[in-house]
């Protein structure tokens, strides 16, 4: 992890919602999602957080040796998104803990606040966690 690596950082990250990012597409094989709306899905909005918190950070690891996972989320979803629409999060790093990192995080589509909240992230060593992951597969 880079020293530079600090609360305060602040960083922007933008995705057009394609079709298949919609309420719909979440679990397809559950029957009732088929007839939900079709606007971007909370679950999408918990992953484009999840990213947007990634790619702000990877610069300041020692990526791929060093990744994050996420620990904890707690946002709000206040609006409908369309497929079409471009979503940009903002965010900033508030508290550097050791390993553990924390955001605040918002979401606009061009026009309306979508949503927002806080995320939690843990830096890992990516080697040491996939062997105990295939650990626990080999267990199974």
């Amino acid at each position: 992890m880079n020293a530079m690596l600090q609360p305060g950082l602040t960083f922007e990250y933008t995705y057009k919602v394609p079709e298949n990012k919609t309420v719909p597409h979440l679990f397809p094989e559950i029957p009732e999602g088929s007839v939900m709306p079709d606007v971007f899905a909370t679950g999408y909005l918990v992953g484009l957080f999840e990213f947007a918190c990634i790619a702000a950070i990877n610069p300041y690891i020692d990526w791929p040796a060093e990744q994050t996972v996420g620990i904890g989320i707690n946002i709000d979803h206040k609006a409908a998104t369309p497929p079409g629409f471009t979503i940009t999060v903002k965010g900033e790093l508030t508290k550097v803990e050791g390993k553990k990192l924390s955001f605040m995080l918002t979401a606009n589509d061009g026009m309306d606040d979508i949503g927002g909240g806080s995320h939690e992230r843990f830096i890992i060593n990516a080697d040491k966690f996939n062997k105990a992951v295939k650990k626990k597969i080999d267990a199974l």
